[in-house]
């Protein structure tokens, strides 16, 4: 009998409240060593997107915004602050839906998200602030990935995540918005099955599952741990990986 598979999910705790200009991935060393924790060749670093968005300055004050005419009307009829619409207009390719209360979005990113991916939670500002999703996730978790690696001598992988709704069904999960080090896709196409059948379409998205598997830890801000380790994960490691991977052409979409 061989070894027995197992993923350790570690959570690093008292994380301090990150400014704009912080050096994260610095941030990330010294939180997990007062946490007793050295990285490790493989970890992957999973981090939620509302800290590097903090980090960047990603930040936007609703008081400064001038809403347009389109802004007031959509904010009327979605009974929605006009200014946090006009946020979200700029911020989008594209308005998918905007119907009971919900404003769906094709961000620039090519994600499908509620909102544009702006976010009034967690954020300083008595909900005047809120934060925008990064401009080149890939480019963050990259430069995250480089500045670990050059304090730890470690070469882990960095996914960068945010929670996002499904179709037809209820509650939101955790995808990765941005990866730096690791394939998104674990492939079983072409591979044969224990029963000799031959596999056609089976492809993975393993670092959504990642970041899934990461918000069991992190939770959704209340508990403070925007930061979590997965380590023991089996995985390719690729340099040049890119979360427009995952992104599926919108030629492609079944469901309009």
């Amino acid at each position: 009998m061989g070894e027995v598979p197992k993923v350790e999910i570690i959570g690093l705790l008292d994380f301090p409240d990150v400014k704009p200009g912080d050096d994260l991935g610095k941030l990330i060393v010294e939180v997990a060593r007062r946490n007793g924790i050295e990285f490790m060749d493989g970890d992957v670093i999973v981090i939620a997107q509302k800290i590097v968005s903090k980090s960047e300055g990603r930040i936007v004050d609703l008081q400064t915004v001038k809403p347009s005419e389109y802004a007031v009307k959509l904010g009327e009829e979605l009974g929605k602050d006009p200014r946090l619409v006009e946020v979200v207009l700029r911020e989008s390719h594209e308005v998918l839906k905007a119907e009971a209360g919900h404003l769906i979005s094709l961000t620039r990113h090519g994600f499908v998200c509620a909102n544009a991916g702006v976010d009034l939670s967690n954020v300083d500002g008595s909900g005047l602030r809120v934060t925008l999703l990064p401009v080149n996730p890939d480019e963050s978790a990259r430069r995250i990935r480089e500045r670990i690696k050059e304090l730890t001598g470690r070469d882990v992988a960095v996914v960068i995540t945010d929670t996002f709704g499904r179709p037809f069904r209820e509650g939101v999960v955790n995808f990765a918005i941005g990866i730096s080090g690791i394939h998104p896709f674990r492939d079983y196409i072409g591979k044969v099955d224990r029963y000799g059948y031959v596999m056609r379409v089976t492809k993975v998205c393993i670092v959504d599952e990642v970041a899934a598997a990461a918000e069991l830890v992190m939770g959704q801000g209340a508990e403070g741990i925007p930061v979590v380790v997965i380590r023991g994960l089996r995985y390719e490691r690729r340099d040049d990986a890119s979360i427009q991977e995952v992104v599926m052409r919108k030629e492609k979409w079944l469901f309009r």
